[in-house]
């Protein structure tokens, strides 16, 4: 029942993810910069984890699984990883960047 749910729903779910995720990067930036905030900081970090990588490789592991072939589905999740865990970094970077100028600014 819930894996059926997971199917059927698979591209909301992941779309959902994302925006959360991205979301949840920028509550982390603001918790470091803004707020100066270590607990929030780390709350944000959960929140990461829990909205970014994990449940999208449980989806993607579900996805094959279930359908023993590789989709666009789990292609497009595989190329979220990769994404992440190279040109992505740089994009996280020059944001970190960005946020450290943009809420150190408004604390002044």
């Amino acid at each position: 029942m819930i894996l059926e749910f997971l199917l059927e729903n698979k591209w909301v779910i992941l779309v959902s993810l994302e925006v959360l995720a991205w979301t949840s990067t920028f509550f982390l930036l603001y918790a470091r910069y803004r707020l100066k905030s270590s607990f929030w900081f780390k709350v944000a970090t959960v929140l990461f984890a829990l909205t970014g990588v994990i449940p999208q490789v449980l989806m993607g592991i579900i996805n094959f699984i279930s359908s023993k072939r590789i989709d666009l589905f789990t292609l497009i999740i595989v190329l979220l990883l990769v994404y992440g865990f190279t040109i992505g970094k740089q994009h996280v970077k020059r944001l970190d960047a960005w946020a450290k100028t943009k809420f150190s600014k408004q604390s002044t």
